[in-house]
């Protein structure tokens, strides 16, 4: 239990429910206030996929396998399939669905994607007099020199953009309704179990320990040992999204460890954890303006929702290589 508040008996909508985070946070909750209401509303995924190869929706049926809540397949961009949400009276609204790719370039579907549906959300959070605890990213700081700030944003491609427009309206409408409970919350690096239908997109963690067990030499950027990240592991990330539903104030914060970690530290950690000394095999990086450091500056994330990072990258990993051999040649469709 992250705070005191109490989810059973309450009506919880899980916008994503069956991404990464979402799934998480749905299992979460079903263990833990096994009378609480969730609803899982998620486009799940189908065959289309960006021109970058990935897939345009990442959540996934065998991320919610166990699931014992109502499961509501729907488009956030869809009115028809937002209105069937008006069924249900709110007290908490977790808002996880977006386009999260950080690659996808198409403007236009990305912001009406992260940032129309967000209006939307937070109309259904009003009406409902819901708690509304949304996903920000750290991508709304671009290139900017480490610690990254809240208050300090400079977005490099349109998904970091459309989070930080989103951030703007959680602002300008916490204002307006001063009674609500808006928060948004910036992810670092997140790693851990249930992101493995991300596919590219996952986490260094799964990609580089699949390479390993594959036998494969895990492979780097030239310079790995001198790229860092903040890597925040899925259970310190349910902890911020719970103890975000009582903040002292409304706001943006940061979720992250405030320590940072090279891809280098990972293949080492992952390679000790499971026992291979295959050494590492270092690429040319491909990519134009690539952010070399990220650390979450997490002092208002302490002071305003008592956030405390527990766990470290090497025991994050340990916990996660169970559920990395399981997934190991299994198929991503």
């Amino acid at each position: 239990m992250y705070n005191n508040i109490d989810f059973n008996n309450k009506t919880i909508l899980i916008t994503g429910g069956s991404g990464f985070i979402g799934s998480n946070l749905a299992f979460y909750l079903q263990e833990n206030f096994p009378n609480s209401k969730v609803i899982v509303f998620d486009c799940f995924r189908n065959n289309e996929i960006f021109p970058n190869g990935n897939h345009k929706s990442f959540g996934h049926y065998k991320n919610l396998i166990g699931f014992k809540g109502d499961i509501i397949c729907g488009n956030i961009n869809n009115q028809a399939d937002l209105a069937l949400l008006s069924d249900y009276k709110f007290d908490y609204v977790f808002h996880q669905a977006a386009i999260s790719d950080t690659r996808v370039y198409d403007q236009e579907i990305i912001m009406k994607t992260n940032v129309n549906s967000f209006y939307d959300l937070l109309k259904i959070a009003k009406k409902d007099e819901a708690v509304i605890v949304y996903a920000s990213s750290a991508a709304t700081y671009g290139n900017l020199p480490s610690p990254q700030t809240v208050g300090k944003e400079c977005p490099e491609n349109p998904y970091g953009y459309s989070k930080y427009i989103m951030d703007q309206i959680a602002t300008r409408y916490s204002k307006e309704n001063p009674d609500l409970v808006i928060v948004g919350l910036r992810f670092f690096n997140v790693y851990g179990p249930r992101e493995y239908y991300k596919a590219n997109t996952s986490s260094m963690v799964i990609q580089l320990g699949h390479q390993i067990l594959d036998g494969k030499i895990p492979r780097l950027f030239k310079g790995s040992d001198q790229i860092f990240r903040d890597f925040i592991y899925i259970d310190d990330v349910l902890q911020a999204i719970i103890k975000a539903c009582n903040p002292k104030q409304n706001g943006t914060y940061n979720v992250g460890t405030g320590i940072s970690r090279s891809f280098q530290d990972i293949a080492d950690i992952l390679q000790k954890e499971l026992g291979t000394d295959l050494g590492t095999e270092y690429f040319p990086n491909p990519y134009d303006g690539y952010q070399m450091h990220t650390q979450a500056n997490i002092s208002t994330s302490k002071d305003n929702l008592g956030f405390e990072p527990k766990v470290s990258l090497e025991q994050g990993i340990k916990s996660y290589i169970p559920e990395i051999k399981r997934l190991h040649g299994t198929e991503i469709i």
